[in-house]
């Protein structure tokens, strides 16, 4: 969830030594004296995990990385030596809590547990052999260390729950710890100017070593940036600078920043001037515009305060996708108003004569907050995740029942520069939900001839109530599918697809692209991942290669722990010499 941007209650004062400690006296009495209005007021509970659900729940620091033997397969020889590094929301104390007070209840949901990295360094030893070794490490941000000094959870439950208890949950948090909410840190993994950093869009980016998985501080762009940060920055092709936006609860909600090629200067900064509080995941860049979506996922204080809830899918509101350049301002954006939809990810974005095409994975509505206080959640989940069926009248029955209305084809928007017209279709049927889009990273901005995503399995996911994804796609963007009207266009594949499905009761986690090196085409190289399977409790990295996609892992990785289901992943290349125990 944002972050809200909040005012200093107080300006530092400028005093004499001797009166240095008084006001600081007064705020830990203060602060003691909230805590023990929490503690007398506020119950903490677990959220129990279903049988399904087992590798949603968090696991331990090992404190140093282990050795990993139980290599299946061949790691070719032309695979870079470099660190595959995921990141996702494992929860202290446990897992997510909710608390109960005469406000009414809150709760943490799964997406907000503290950020933990998990990472497994593959490299070449001197006789050319692969070594491998695994590691995790939680994301020590301000509010982890706060709660692990006290050993205890602290921090009130303020995502979703009766809005009394959200209210009084952002004002005690406020009040005793400076921030309405945890610092979580735990959607994404990205490099800049040779540094590497870890964000989730509550907060700004942390700084880490990838090798000891030290978190080593917060990145604000030399104190010049100072807002949230997006999960998913983009890096600019030809200039190589750094594209980010910054989402906020209080105006302005979305500014957009340029950030230099080697990370030192924020070169831009502007206010996108929106009327309201667009919960934006994901920016697009191509070669001259940014890409901002504006869809009815938002954020409402007023909202709140009224009685309803703080974060809302309302498919009734707009959706609209903008088109500005890149040093613009709002101002100088371009509106294409489109379809409603909730979509967080996007595949790639670029110019194709006047049109700007954007591909993304995109749904008919929002898993995030999840259903109004007091609806049963699992089964709201449940409903959502169910397949949808494959014939006009079955899609017109099922979202009028909102059954399969998390599912999320790739989809493809074409924005015409010149008379704003909008062209928008599926790419892929009904077969398959899709999220979590890669591509080679070379083509971010460009036209792109493959992408890749995670494939849901919505039967498991329907079961569990939680996403699972039981196997990967390739899309051939530029191989259409012949014979195929526009009416049947809507529930049928338009483009090739290949599908790498793993097994029953297996699912993946942080897929990420790796080219090869000195790779002739778009898609020389493979996909890595994380997968969990549940049958027998064992996690295990697959490596699969692009050019037999639907064949068998080159090799599979045995880990010697149990990695959760998290987020986003990528795979970052070491000239040099890896040694995590070093």
């Amino acid at each position: 969830m944002l972050q809200l941007h909040e005012q200093p209650l107080s300006k530092n004062l400028q005093q004499a030594p001797i009166r240095l400690d008084f006001p600081s006296a007064i705020k830990n009495a203060c602060v003691n004296t909230l805590d023990v209005f929490v503690s007398s007021v506020f119950e903490f509970m677990d959220q129990p995990l279903l049988p399904s659900q087992g590798n949603f729940a968090p696991v331990s620091e090992l404190g140093e990385a282990v050795n990993v033997d139980g290599i299946e397969g061949t790691i070719p020889d032309d695979f870079p030596s470099g660190v595959y590094i995921r990141n996702g929301p494992n929860p202290l104390f446990g897992g997510p809590k909710s608390a109960k007070s005469v406000f009414g209840q809150s709760s943490h949901t799964w997406i907000d547990g503290e950020g933990m990295l998990h990472a497994v360094y593959i490299d070449k030893d001197s006789d050319g052999r692969w070594t491998v070794h695994y590691n995790n490490r939680h994301v020590e941000t301000e509010t982890y260390q706060l709660e692990k000094q006290r050993n205890r959870p602290s921090f009130l439950p303020a995502i979703e729950g009766d809005p009394p208890a959200i209210l009084s949950a952002y004002l005690l948090n406020l009040l005793r710890f400076g921030t309405v909410n945890k610092l979580i840190s735990n959607t994404n993994v990205f490099e800049h100017g040779g540094k590497f950093y870890l964000i989730a869009e509550n907060h700004m980016p942390q700084e880490i070593d990838i090798f000891t998985l030290e978190t080593l501080g917060n990145w604000n762009v030399d104190r010049d940036w100072n807002r949230p940060f997006t999960s998913h920055p983009k890096r600019a092709p030809g200039t190589g600078e750094l594209v980010i936006i910054g989402v906020d609860a209080v105006k302005p909600f979305m500014e957009l920043g340029v950030i230099s090629a080697d990370g030192k200067k924020l070169l831009h900064k502007a206010d996108l001037k929106l009327d309201r509080c667009s919960l934006c995941h994901e920016i697009g860049v191509t070669q001259r515009y940014n890409v901002i979506m504006d869809f009815p996922l938002t954020i409402d204080i007023n909202r709140l305060v009224r009685g309803g809830p703080l974060i809302r899918f309302n498919k009734k509101e707009y959706a609209r996708i903008g088109i500005m350049p890149r040093y613009g301002d709002g101002n100088s954006m371009q509106w294409f108003d489109v379809e409603t939809n909730c979509t967080f990810h996007i595949l790639n974005c670029f110019e194709d004569g006047d049109e700007v095409v954007v591909w993304a994975c995109r749904a008919l509505e929002s898993i995030i907050p999840g259903p109004d206080f007091g609806l049963d959640k699992f089964q709201w989940f449940s409903k959502r995740f169910k397949p949808i069926k494959s014939s006009e009248e079955n899609v017109s029955a099922t979202a009028e029942e909102e059954e399969g209305s998390f599912f999320s084809p790739a989809y493809e928007w074409r924005l015409n520069m010149k008379t704003g017209e909008v062209k928008e279709r599926n790419l892929t049927g009904t077969k398959y939900s899709m999220d979590f889009p890669m591509i080679s990273s070379n083509f971010t901005g460009l036209k792109n001839r493959y992408g890749y995503t995670q494939v849901v399995d919505s039967s498991a996911s329907s079961i569990s109530g939680m996403p699972k994804y039981g196997g990967l796609a390739k899309l051939y963007l530029d191989h259409p599918r012949t014979g195929i009207s526009l009416k049947e266009n809507r529930f049928e594949d338009a483009i090739m697809l290949d599908y790498h499905e793993f097994g029953e009761n297996i699912f993946c986690t942080g897929a990420a692209f790796v080219p090869k090196e000195n790779g002739f085409e778009e898609d020389d190289g493979w996909i890595i991942t994380f997968i969990h399977n549940e049958s027998i409790d064992t996690s295990q990295v697959y490596l699969i290669d692009c050019k037999n996609f639907s064949g068998e892992p080159v090799a599979k990785i045995t880990l010697p722990y149990r990695v959760p289901y998290g987020f986003h992943g990528t795979f970052i290349s070491q000239t040099k010499h890896i040694d995590p125990q070093a």
